[in-house]
């Protein structure tokens, strides 16, 4: 994880993220914690970090979500030289898929 972000407030973030359990739960959670911007800009770049991953092009990802070719540009480079923490959510919601 980038250090410059590690303190006792993120790590407290994430604990609490950690402890949810259904969508429901979540979307009480962030209904709370985020704006409706903030929440939106978030699942925006998640999408648009998946279309990358299956190797989508920039026009299609434009087109069904929305964001600019400033955030995909910014979404790919964090997927290419980032922490990997999209892929290790991707290969999670697949595996979830396979168990469902």
């Amino acid at each position: 994880m980038n250090e410059k972000l590690q303190d006792k407030n993120i790590d407290f973030l994430f604990q609490a993220v950690l402890t949810l359990r259904t969508p429901e739960e979540c979307y009480k959670f962030f209904d709370d914690l985020c704006t409706v911007p903030e929440l939106k800009a978030m699942s925006q770049r998640l999408a648009v970090a998946y279309m990358l991953s299956k190797k989508q092009v920039y026009s299609d990802i434009v087109a069904e979500t929305g964001a600019s070719t400033a955030t995909i540009s910014r979404v790919n480079r964090a997927l290419n030289y980032g922490s990997d923490g999209y892929e290790l959510v991707f290969q999670r919601i697949e595996e979830g898929k396979k168990d469902s």
